[in-house]
């Protein structure tokens, strides 16, 4: 086992010093800080711990659905991995930025065992620009009576995405409410064409002053035509209109995606890692 170095978990005392790290980096902790600015860190709203070494500045990391190291050292990483090896794993993924993601997953590796995917080369982009190209005006926030049409596209882009099927545990009935709360948040956007989604993308994490957007899928017939471009183009001005920056992460492998992003006008600001485990 690893040894013991003293990762803690913080509570609601913290949350300022807490909110003020998060801000430092706002681009890269967005999917954490729209958390602890909705829930504060109490582990029953959050959904996960926020663990430090010492002052939240300098050694910070979530544990929930997934696993987000955020501030630290080497030193913090190997008390995160310890903690996080301490206690059954509940977490589907290490994610956050690669030189800190990395380290921690190859302390975790010989506790957890191998990954199922490991992609260490995720650029992450950002924009506080309205869109470069024109953005599509079929592109619009869906409607609640949409679900069943967007839901699925939405399972046909993790699939594609993930490699695993988001209904595969419990038929689907969590994926179902999480995309549902999106649409209801207005956060769920589509281009659809008789009744079938052409585009598709969310923002999926909303902090004060980021939305990332997630989930960009274009229908595979329909691939080509600049309509992902587009599409990306109508979700990225609907964030800045918001009064916040606009981000997302890609795999670099992509490249058809990076350069539709970079003609959007984004620009890359880290560098994130992705460990999918089994």
């Amino acid at each position: 086992m690893l040894k013991l170095l003293g990762a803690r978990q913080l509570g609601s005392r913290d949350v300022p010093d807490v909110l003020r790290a998060l801000a430092a980096d706002p681009v890269a902790t967005c999917m954490v800080a729209a958390r602890v600015e909705e829930f504060g860190v109490d582990p029953r709203a959050f959904q996960g711990e926020m663990w430090s070494r010492g002052r939240a500045a300098s050694s910070l990391c979530f544990s929930g659905a997934n696993l987000v190291p955020l501030r630290g050292g080497f030193e913090d990483i190997r008390a995160f991995a310890e903690r996080a090896a301490r206690a059954p794993r509940m977490c589907s993924s290490v994610v956050g930025r690669s030189e800190l993601a990395l380290p921690l997953w190859q302390l975790l590796e010989p506790e957890w065992g191998p990954a199922r995917e490991v992609r260490p080369d995720q650029p992450l982009l950002a924009t506080n620009r309205a869109s470069a190209i024109d953005p599509d005006p079929h592109v619009r926030q869906v409607r609640p009576d949409e679900l069943e049409s967007y839901l699925t596209a939405a399972v046909a882009m993790f699939i594609e995405e993930v490699g695993v099927d988001p209904r595969a545990s419990d038929g689907g009935r969590g994926y179902r409410r999480r995309v549902a709360h999106l649409i209801a948040a207005g956060r769920a956007w589509a281009r659809f064409e008789d009744g079938e989604v052409l585009f598709k993308a969310e923002v999926g994490s909303m902090s004060r002053g980021v939305g990332q957007i997630q989930g960009v899928w274009v229908n595979p017939d329909r691939r080509g035509e600049g309509i992902g471009a587009a599409g990306t183009a109508a979700v990225t001005n609907a964030v800045i209109a918001s009064g916040r920056t606009a981000s997302l992460y890609v795999n670099s492998f992509n490249t058809p995606a990076r350069r539709a992003y970079e003609r959007v006008g984004f620009e890359q600001v880290a560098t994130f890692a992705t460990v999918l485990l089994h």
